[in-house]
């Protein structure tokens, strides 16, 4: 029987190394014309270190993540990321990559003092952003 289970173990950790090498998934082709943008705080705005960031759609729907649901998709806020993620991949989770995989269309954030920038993206049902990318202009906020 421990024969077994390490047999499996081994061919799943396998398959999970030959996925991670593998090209990027199927990716959704974003309706013509759709934008994501920044409602609130306006580009340049000084906040307090914790503030409510207002996403605006334009074109397209949203649907909660894991839901396919043609011309929709669900928000992510990038905070303070130098580059979009990788096309054909999901968009990863960490403290700079937030999800907002149940179709919300805002957020309280907490940030340090200083300055920051806050970019949306918008992703399918998979967490994989459109193509082409549907993604708002990078906007700066100082944070008091």
């Amino acid at each position: 029987m421990k024969r077994i289970l390490l047999a499996l173990a081994l061919t799943t950790l396998t398959h999970a190394a030959l996925a991670a090498d593998a090209p990027g998934l199927p990716v959704t082709k974003a309706p013509a014309g759709a934008e994501v943008y920044i409602i609130s705080p306006k580009d340049g705005a000084t906040v307090k270190a914790e503030f409510t960031v207002e996403f605006g759609l334009k074109g397209m729907g949203v649907a909660p993540a894991g839901i396919k649901k043609e011309g929709t998709g669900h928000h992510h806020l990038l905070v303070d990321v130098q580059d979009l993620p990788a096309a054909g991949q999901p968009i990863p989770k960490d403290d700079t990559h937030l999800h907002f995989g149940n179709g919300q269309t805002q957020t309280t954030l907490k940030l340090a003092p200083g300055t920051h920038t806050l970019q949306l993206e918008l992703a399918d049902e998979n967490h994989i952003p459109f193509d082409p990318a549907v993604v708002s202009k990078k906007i700066t906020v100082h944070v008091k």
